[in-house]
């Protein structure tokens, strides 16, 4: 099942790179069942494949894929630059305590792998947002983290008191497993690559609440993300 979502999933592909729209569900890596990695490789039949980034299990979205060692390493630069920026809508059904702004701060382990925020500002989390009313009791979210650490935007909304919906680690886990999904969706990507320009959008393609058609409309006013920050 997860190699037919696949089939479709390629945006676009160069000779340097490949960048690709991962289901919601799926892990990066191979576990019990094949991964991201390999159903790319098997999609595009080729032996190699190189990561640059990844996604967690629940989120969606765009994702990158580097298709040689010089590319890798031109891509490796970037995101440790922080020149590669990425963008990410989510849902809360919670009242965040702000509606937009910044969240920044050191991130600590916590419990069973999960992630805390922290007061201090030694090697912070920076994450900047804005967000949307849907309807009473949902609302969107447009985020731009400018790190890129594990669990950074799950954390970064938890700690507004506005956790995603449907993500069971950081939000209470009996309403979380009521949602069809963990609602974080990697939206767009803009980056400089051998002095040319692109961007990628891909708007979320599953999920009850990103598909309400009143959310489908506030997507669409942020069709350039960039232009937002």
């Amino acid at each position: 099942m997860k190699e037919s979502r696949l089939k479709s999933a390629v945006v676009f592909k160069n000779a340097d790179f490949v960048v690709v729209s991962k289901p919601a569900g799926l892990n990066f890596h191979s576990e019990e069942s094949p991964g991201l990695v390999v159903l790319v490789k098997q999609d595009l039949g080729i032996e190699e494949l190189y990561p640059v980034h990844r996604l967690d299990k629940m989120t969606s979205g765009l994702v990158i894929f580097a298709l040689n060692k010089k590319t890798t390493q031109a891509f490796q630069v970037m995101f440790e630059l922080h020149l590669v920026q990425k963008f990410y809508l989510a849902i809360s059904d919670k009242k965040p305590k702000k509606k937009q702004g910044w969240v920044i701060g050191d991130m600590l382990p916590a419990r069973r792998g999960n992630w805390k925020l922290s007061k201090s500002k030694e090697s912070p989390a920076k994450t900047q947002f804005i967000s949307q009313s849907i309807e009473s009791g949902l609302r969107l979210y447009l985020v731009k983290p400018i790190t890129g650490k594990t669990h950074q935007i799950r954390v970064a909304l938890k700690s507004i008191s506005a956790p995603i919906l449907g993500d069971v680690r950081y939000s209470d886990a009996n309403e979380a497993n009521l949602a069809d999904r963990g609602y974080l969706h990697a939206f767009a990507i803009q980056f400089t690559l051998y002095n040319e320009l692109y961007q990628f959008v891909q708007p979320p393609e599953e999920g009850e609440v990103f598909l309400k058609p009143t959310s489908k409309q506030l997507i669409t006013r942020w069709e350039k993300p960039w232009d937002q920050f």
